[in-house]
């Protein structure tokens, strides 16, 4: 075993205390002191330094069924997290690394050595190992490219465009040979930047107007892909712009994770028979065997800056709820990530 030396008794770590009913309240989490824990054989001690918040976690917050298992109450929440091993029972994982794992909200957290993930700091910022080449990358990558089947010269509808996972799509798209691309975001602030720093040819406020409106302003020979990370509206607006034999990846539905009726469905499902057109959802999870592929490409990407990104870090473990909470408001501009 291997230790760094005064490590402190103390470890502030979120718990849920109640299932939120509609948007999440303050009142629904405590921020909890507790023992840093000790690692037993096979595990790592690892000081969170940066910790990740999707919007993905609303969904464990509820007990319903789903892809992943709720939240505990009382318990530490879970989320991805990368930061320094400061004690060490595990072959091969030495004290100084940096790891990547998926016990974040807390300070500490004592990790199975086979699920943490070397990184490398010197490579890249750590941050982006929770974003741009983390789970975040990885997400946009597999759902353009494998769920989507696109392919060069598709047009291409990406909606939440301006978040963490939509400006990497959008990027993506146009460095694959895209013909065109086709941001919404919720700000004007937000249509600059996807113009003017991300590339898109086209971007809109859905605020500003009926989204299908907008979609056919700026995409009046359709769209071949369209990339949902929003739902409602959005996904009615795609359909009813869609090409024949267009394709449209489910990746999220953030506007109606907060809802406490099921919501309508979109009314023009009849048009896929017309365009034959195909909807599937994806789960980044059923293609962790495109990391390797997604690294060797999208890394060079990064580096060489011909694919930025941006992040939004809020600074304290006290502020890890009002981030999440900033994510589902769409405070963000890119990734969410607290920095501890």
């Amino acid at each position: 075993m291997t230790d760094s030396p005064a490590l402190p008794s103390v470890n502030r770590e979120w718990h849920l205390v109640t299932r939120p009913v509609g948007w999440p309240k303050p009142e629904d989490f405590a921020l909890v002191e507790a023992e840093v824990p000790t690692p037993g054989d096979g595990q790592v001690l690892v000081r969170n330094l940066y910790v990740s918040v999707d919007p993905y976690m609303r969904g464990r917050m509820s007990a319903a069924k789903s892809y992943a298992a709720p939240y505990e109450l009382g318990k530490p929440m879970l989320g991805g997290a990368v930061g320094e091993v400061v004690a060490s029972h595990a072959e091969g994982i030495a004290v100084g690394d940096h790891v990547l794992h998926f016990s974040g909200w807390r300070e500490y957290a004592a990790v199975d050595a086979k699920n943490a993930v070397k990184v490398d700091p010197d490579a890249a910022p750590l941050s982006t190992y929770l974003g741009v080449l983390g789970m975040t990358g990885l997400t946009a990558y597999a759902g353009l490219l494998r769920t989507a089947s696109f392919k060069e010269g598709d047009s291409v509808f990406v909606s939440g465009a301006a978040g963490a996972v939509g400006s990497q799509v959008g990027q993506i798209a146009k460095l694959k040979g895209a013909s065109r691309v086709i941001g919404s975001a919720g700000s004007d602030e937000k249509v600059k930047l996807l113009l003017d720093e991300y590339g898109f040819d086209a971007a809109f406020n859905y605020k500003n107007g009926p989204v299908s409106e907008q979609l056919r302003a700026a995409a009046p020979d359709g769209v071949d892909v369209y990339f949902d990370n929003v739902g409602g509206d959005h996904l009615e607006a795609a359909i009813g712009s869609l090409n024949l034999n267009g394709r449209i990846a489910i990746c999220g539905a953030i506007s109606v994770y907060n809802n406490t009726e099921p919501a309508p469905g979109p009314k023009n499902l009849a048009r896929l028979i017309q365009t034959r057109g195909r909807i599937e959802g994806f789960l980044v999870g059923d293609h962790y065997d495109l990391q390797p592929k997604f690294v060797e490409e999208v890394g060079p990407w990064v580096r060489n800056g011909e694919l930025k990104y941006r992040e939004t870090v809020v600074e304290g473990i006290e502020n890890n709820l009002e981030a999440f909470l900033g994510v589902l408001r769409g405070d963000n501009t890119g990734k969410m990530i607290v920095k501890l």
